[in-house]
């Protein structure tokens, strides 16, 4: 029997986090903790599964794509079917793509027995178009949004998002990747055929029980870490390769496991975050990725050999028990196969997008800043309230967020409808692969980052888009807060109830957090220099 959905806090997440902080009392900094979460060894004898591109029609200017989320079976392990879901299959979905400048619109379907949503994850879009705990769909019923693209080439991806059972419905397996063109990518010297040298890695983590179901009970922190990995829903993949030069399009796909990716035998060019191209390539020989976080690095190959991207153990930074989380695992993702004979590929080069001096951000141009602390399962002492406005923006002021992980466990920060730049870490330049545009970060814990952003174009008092930690069990459980943007001079509206979807504990207030008593930390600060709040927004469009 398939588990019931969660809305809400769990009463075991404190206690399984105080445990773990208490075993590290004991344990931590030991090297030969043994690995708690050991992940199989596998065969690479199954041909990567690429996700087709997703079929379009132009109707009206509007390019539209549709997506279904049904129930499946997929067999994971040989003569093992696995109760899934999908979209438009059994498992993950179909590949959208579009360009820079098109009208797009998606109806979403839902044929499932209970509500679900589709997040545009990294999408600049209004906020009722996003896909968050507020615009569930419900079983039967077609969601129709609809936005232009305004944002550069990009990996971007969907997933659901339905308020406290996010982590379920992705590990069930609805997913898809939503990839951007534009003018930039277009010229650039890069690999670009899709799944020849131009490949998805979408890489996943399952634990199944004896009868081979998914199992999502008995986690502790920092959730589900799975011991059979999959990418592309492919356990054990394999991609033959047929260019001297292979792009993957890196998608951390997990609820909660934290990757550290690389080739044991090369170097790799990074040439893409979580939003788009960086300045120039960087050379190295691991990223690492977090649950929601992507990077596109582009791989050499010689004629006739093989190689893997492998998971080396990952580097959570302060983590009480790093063992118990998911850092001591090394493991196989994929395997490349060279062919005897490869075709020519440039070195990677690309120029800047004509739009890059309007998507630019300027640290000098930040006129507000604003401080939040992630703890337990709460940020500035505040669980998740869906009738409670946490933050209020004003369209086109650029902000400086000053992000913190006060607990010794991994937490990521995710923040709707824009990309930032890291501006420092601690006061430090940002390393090289947090120089390009990013959407979700991993919080090491006792490290401040501080994040350079910017709400440009929509507006809706009504309406919040969310920010929340992308360790999905955490986000169910509350680690989440609600912000809307408004025109220079307004205020937050009011949102509408929704019955029963208010974490337990919280507050069923609607009044903007500017208006009411800032917990530790939290709140908006007018930076010194900084205009009138009606001053000088600059955003472009309407």
């Amino acid at each position: 029997m398939r588990p019931s959905r969660r809305r809400g806090g769990r009463p075991r997440a404190a206690l399984a986090t105080a445990a773990v902080v208490a075993a590290s009392g004991l344990l931590a900094g030991c090297a030969l903790a043994p690995s708690v979460h050991p992940v199989q060894e596998q065969e690479f004898t199954t041909a990567l599964a690429i996700p087709p591109l997703a079929p379009s029609r132009v109707v009206d200017g509007t390019r539209m794509f549709s997506l279904t989320a049904q129930e499946g079976t997929t067999s994971f392990l040989p003569g093992v079917e696995t109760p899934t879901w999908g979209f438009d299959g059994s498992y993950l979905g179909p590949t959208l793509r579009a360009a820079r400048g098109e009208r797009v619109a998606v109806e979403v379907t839902n044929d499932l027995d209970e509500p679900t949503s589709v997040h545009w994850h990294g999408m600049h879009l209004p906020a009722a178009m996003d896909g968050g705990p507020h615009q569930e769909v419900a079983p039967g019923e077609t969601w129709q949004p609809t936005w232009t693209i305004d944002q550069p080439a990009a990996t971007l991806w969907y997933h659901p998002h339905p308020h406290g059972a996010t982590e379920e419905h992705v590990y069930r397996g609805l997913a898809g990747l939503f990839l951007l063109d534009d003018d930039a990518s277009a010229a650039a010297s890069l690999p670009s055929q899709y799944g020849v040298d131009d490949v998805p890695v979408v890489v996943q983590d399952k634990v199944l029980d004896d009868d081979g179901r998914l199992d999502l009970d008995g986690a502790g922190e920092p959730g589900i870490l799975g011991d059979v990995v999959l990418t592309n829903g492919t356990v054990g993949a394999y991609h033959d390769v047929t260019t001297e030069r292979v792009r993957l399009r890196l998608l951390n796909g997990s609820t909660a496991r934290t990757y550290q990716l690389g080739f044991a035998d090369r170097a790799m060019d990074l040439v893409a975050t979580d939003g788009g191209l960086l300045d120039a390539r960087v050379r190295l020989d691991q990223v690492r990725l977090a649950p929601g976080e992507r990077a596109e690095v582009v791989v050499t190959m010689a004629p006739g050999e093989t190689t893997r991207l492998h998971s080396s153990p990952a580097d959570l930074g302060g983590v009480a028990a790093s063992f118990a989380m998911g850092g001591k695992e090394a493991f196989d993702v994929l395997e490349l196969r060279a062919a005897n004979v490869l075709a020519p590929s440039p070195e990677p080069a690309w120029e800047p997008s004509s739009h890059a001096a309007t998507d630019a951000l300027h640290a000098e141009d930040a006129a507000v800043e604003r401080s939040f602390e992630l703890a337990d399962r709460e940020i500035n002492g505040r669980r998740m309230d869906m009738g409670r406005i946490d933050e209020t923006v004003t369209v086109g002021d650029t902000e400086v967020w000053t992000v913190r992980n006060a607990h010794p466990v991994p937490h990521s920060f995710h923040v709707h409808d824009v990309q930032f730049r890291v501006l420092d870490v601690d006061g430090d330049p940002p390393p090289a692969v947090l120089t390009g545009p990013k959407d979700t970060i991993y919080l090491e814990p006792s490290r401040t980052y501080r994040l350079l952003l910017r709400f440009d174009d929509y507006t809706d008092p009504d309406v919040p888009y969310m920010y929340h930690c992308h360790m999905l069990r955490h986000e169910d459980e509350g680690m989440m807060g609600q912000l809307v943007v408004v025109e220079p001079g307004g205020s937050a509206g009011e949102i509408p109830a929704h019955e029963g979807l208010a974490h337990e504990g919280a507050s069923r207030e609607s009044a903007a957090h500017d208006d009411a008593v800032p917990e530790p930390g939290s709140g908006p600060r007018r930076m010194p220099g900084a205009g009138p709040d009606d001053a000088g927004h600059g955003h472009h469009g309407g």
